[in-house]
């Protein structure tokens, strides 16, 4: 399955790196006409980022899942973009990671990812 992802300080970007799956780096104008699963980063103070916000309006149809970086130290705050979209365009969360995520997070998103292709 694809994956979309924006990056913001290239943590979102090592962790896609690690996950050997294609992928793509979404900007504002661009259409996915496929099944993909979205990750991003976290703004502020638990915000979707504007880009991706933008990227969504034209292609939440075939998003089929999200997952989101972020860091522990903002509480209830960590990785809420993933919460936030999963809530808005009906889809699960697959993980949340911490920066650029650690072996263990990209097991969990691949097994995650696998199950949603396999559904």
């Amino acid at each position: 399955m694809l994956i979309a992802y924006d990056s913001k300080t290239g943590n979102v970007r090592r962790f896609v790196n690690k996950l050997n799956l294609p992928s793509v780096e979404i900007d504002e104008q661009m259409t996915i006409e496929e099944p993909f699963v979205l990750i991003t980063y976290t703004t502020g103070f638990g915000q979707v980022p504007e880009k991706v916000t933008s990227f969504l309006q034209r292609n939440h149809r075939y998003m089929k899942g999200v997952s989101a970086s972020g860091n522990r130290n903002w509480g209830t705050s960590f990785a809420k973009s993933a919460d936030t979209i999963a809530h808005q365009y009906g889809v699960p969360v697959i993980s949340k990671f911490e920066l650029s995520g650690t072996g263990r997070d990209v097991e969990h998103f691949t097994n995650g990812v696998a199950s949603i292709a396999a559904y």
